[in-house]
C-alpha cells in the first residue's frame, strides 16, 4: 500500500505519465475511474482498446521488482500462460521512469485482460477447479523460471524490509518480536525446488479474471511477487475462496480448488504450515498499514479519515496473533 499522501486523485500527474504511449485523447474522461492503492490505476484506451496505465513514485518501489516482474509475465505469456501485457512506450520500453513536478515516477501501461472478475463471477465447481488450477499451472511454470535480468525479492529480503519499517516505532515490541518468531520458523523450513520459487503472493479472488465462454482464466497484479514457498499462495487463495462461498460450501470449494491445482502440479507435502504463511501475510500487511499511516495531517479529508479509522482497525486485528505459538 502506498503512502496515504499518495492516494489523492492526479490526474494531470496522469495524463503526464500517459504521454509516454499512445492514447486516445477523448478516452481521457476514462481517468474518473481511477482507483489508487499499491499503485495509481487509470484507464484510458488506445486505438479504441481498453487499456491501464500504472504508476507509483520511485520512493515506494524497487526498480529490481518492478523489471523482475515484466519479465516474469513476458516468461508466463510466451507459455501460454494468462496475465497481463505490458504495452512499450513511444520510446519502445516497458517501464518508465519519469521526472515531474511531484518527484520521480515509475510507469507501465497494460492490455486490460479478458473475463470478469472472479469475485464477481458464479463459484461453481467449475469455476473453483479452474481457479485452483491456474495457481499450479502458475507454481509449475515458476517451478522452472530461471530469471535472466532482474530477480524478484525473498521472503527474508521481506522480513529484513519489515524490521526496518519498524524501527521508527519503539512501542511496535509486538511486531518486532513476531518478525523474529518467523524469521526463526521460517529458517527451519525445508525450500526446495518443488516448494519454494516465484509466487505471485496475492493470488486472490479480485485479482483473477475468468472467461467462462472461452473457459480461460487470467491474472492481474503481479506487484507483490516474491521468492517465497508456494502453500502461501495456496494459503491466500484459500483464504479469499472460502470468505467468498457460504460456511456449508466451504469444504467441498476447498476439494475442487485443490483438485485443480493438483492436476497441474503436486500439492506441497513439505513446507510451512498454512498457520505460519497466513501470519507472515498479516505482518507483511500489518508493516505496510503502519508504514502508510504514519504522516497524519490536519484538516483531512472524510474520505482520509474514514480509510485511515479503517486502517487503524485492521492493524488492531492484524496484530492480535503475535506472539502465538506456531
Amino acid at each position: 500500500m502506498l503512502k496515504l499522501k499518495y492516494l489523492f486523485n492526479n490526474e494531470e500527474l496522469a495524463e503526464m505519465m500517459l504521454r509516454n504511449w499512445a492514447y486516445d485523447q477523448e478516452s481521457l474522461h476514462l481517468f474518473q475511474y481511477y482507483r489508487i492503492s499499491s499503485n495509481a490505476i487509470y484507464p484510458f484506451e488506445n486505438g479504441g482498446k481498453n487499456q491501464l496505465l500504472r504508476f507509483a513514485p520511485q520512493t515506494e518501489k524497487l526498480k529490481s521488482n518492478l523489471l523482475a516482474e515484466l519479465e516474469f509475465l513476458s516468461y508466463l505469456r510466451e507459455r501460454g500462460y494468462g496475465v497481463l501485457e505490458a504495452v512499450p512506450s513511444r520510446k519502445g520500453s516497458e517501464l518508465v521512469e519519469a521526472q515531474t513536478p511531484w518527484g520521480t515516477y515509475y510507469a507501465t501501461v497494460f492490455k486490460r485482460v479478458p473475463g470478469v472478475r472472479m469475485d464477481d463471477a458464479t463459484l461453481d465447481d467449475q469455476t473453483v477447479f479452474r481457479y485452483g488450477q491456474a495457481l499450479g499451472e502458475l507454481h509449475r511454470l515458476s517451478s522452472d523460471y530461471s530469471p535472466v535480468q532482474s530477480k524478484r525479492w525473498t521472503h527474508s529480503e521481506v522480513l529484513e524490509w519489515i524490521r526496518r519499517i519498524l524501527e521508527p516505532f519503539p512501542e511496535q515490541m509486538a511486531a518486532r518480536a513476531e518478525t523474529e518468531l518467523l524469521a526463526d520458523y521460517f529458517a527451519g523450513v525445508s525450500a526446495t525446488s518443488g516448494n519454494y520459487g516465484l509466487i505471485h503472493y496475492d493470488f486472490e479472488l479480485d485479482n483473477i479474471f475468468y472467461d467462462q465462454t472461452q473457459d480461460t482464466v487470467n491474472v492481474i497484479d503481479f506487484d507483490d511477487a516474491m521468492y517465497h514457498w508456494y502453500a502461501v499462495d495456496i494459503e491466500q487463495a484459500l483464504d479469499s475462496l472460502l470468505e467468498a462461498v457460504a460456511t456449508e460450501e466451504q469444504a467441498h470449494k476447498k476439494g475442487c480448488f485443490l483438485k485443480g491445482y493438483a492436476s497441474r502440479y503436486d500439492l506441497p507435502e513439505d513446507g510451512p504450515s498454512l498457520a505460519a504463511c497466513r501470519r507472515f501475510a498479516d505482518l507483511y500487511r500489518y508493516a505496510r498499514i503502519l508504514r502508510s499511516t504514519a504522516e497524519q495531517w490536519e484538516h483531512e479529508p472524510e474520505w482520509l479519515t474514514t480509510l485511515r479509522s479503517r486502517l487503524d482497525s485492521s492493524l488492531k486485528v492484524g496484530g492480535s496473533r503475535f506472539g502465538e505459538k506456531l
